[in-house]
């Protein structure tokens, strides 16, 4: 039975950073597509970044140039650096994995595997 569990969330003020982590286990990693997506209180779930198997990269307009999605295929780890942190980043943070036949990495129905979420909350 293939799990994903995140790590990494918590209080930080306006301008800090964050890692977030999603470790895999269950089934093979290296030949996932992965993404992170959000949701904050009260809203629907948003796209966030996403990685294929080899190392290339999609991110929402809202976190281009602030946040970088990465993978170590041999540690079957998911990672989200986020710098540069905003109030308006604040929700509860998703790992999930992309269904092999999937053409949209932004829209979340394409994804098969979920993490439980860890909250990130930016104070100002």
């Amino acid at each position: 039975q293939a799990h994903l569990v995140e790590s990494g969330g918590g209080l930080v003020q306006a301008g800090g950073s964050l890692r977030l982590s999603c470790a895999a286990s269950g089934r093979t990693f290296s030949s996932d597509r992965m993404g992170w997506f959000r949701q904050a209180p009260g809203k629907e779930r948003e796209f966030v970044a996403a990685i294929s198997w080899n190392g290339v990269t999609n991110y929402a307009d809202s976190v281009k140039g602030r946040f970088t999605i990465s993978r170590d295929n041999a540690k079957y780890t998911l990672y989200l650096q986020m710098n540069s942190l905003k109030p308006e980043d604040t929700a509860v943070y998703y790992c999930a994995r992309s269904r092999a036949d999937n053409t949209n990495w932004q829209n979340l129905n394409g994804y098969d595997l979920w993490g439980p979420g860890t909250q990130v909350t930016v104070a100002s």
